[in-house]
């Protein structure tokens, strides 16, 4: 296992493509050789564009866990040295990573993903009814003082 300040490559951009994500794997494989062990891979969830890395990953049979931007934000904020780098975000992933119990990312079923977005209509949809509604009562109550 590698100590906390030993890196094994400088920083490196790795493209959200197929060769990108192949050259990535090979870097993850040579710290598998390394350590004897597959290392769990973390993220940030990014909306929908982690999606098709983690599939990726998954398929190729590495743990692959999604931090929520919210916890890791609390986590990089409570330090005293407001640094914001890919390395010192990646630090605070691990260490979010060694203190908290986090799981596995879960695909999600069609019916789930169904309801979510379900549910984001029916909340857009109820936003969009209480506007008119108050619009309405203001031009009523308009109409009624004249």
């Amino acid at each position: 296992m590698l100590g906390k300040k030993e890196s094994l490559q400088e920083k490196f951009q790795v493209k959200n493509t197929l060769v990108g994500l192949g050259s990535l794997l090979d870097f993850i494989k040579e710290i598998e050789d390394i350590s004897g062990e597959r290392p769990p891979l973390l993220m940030e969830s990014t909306g929908h564009y982690h999606t098709p890395v983690v599939h990726y990953f998954e398929d190729k049979g590495f743990v692959v866990i999604i931090i929520n931007l919210l916890i890791s934000y609390k986590v990089k904020s409570s330090s005293l040295r407001k640094v914001k780098t890919d390395i010192v975000d990646a630090n605070h992933l691990c260490e979010l990573y060694c203190k908290e119990d986090l799981k596995p990312y879960k695909k999600r079923g069609i019916q789930l993903m169904n309801l979510r977005h379900l549910t984001r209509q029916h909340d857009n949809i109820t936003g969009t009814f209480v506007q008119i509604k108050l619009q309405f009562q203001a031009v009523n109550e308009e109409i009624v003082m004249n």
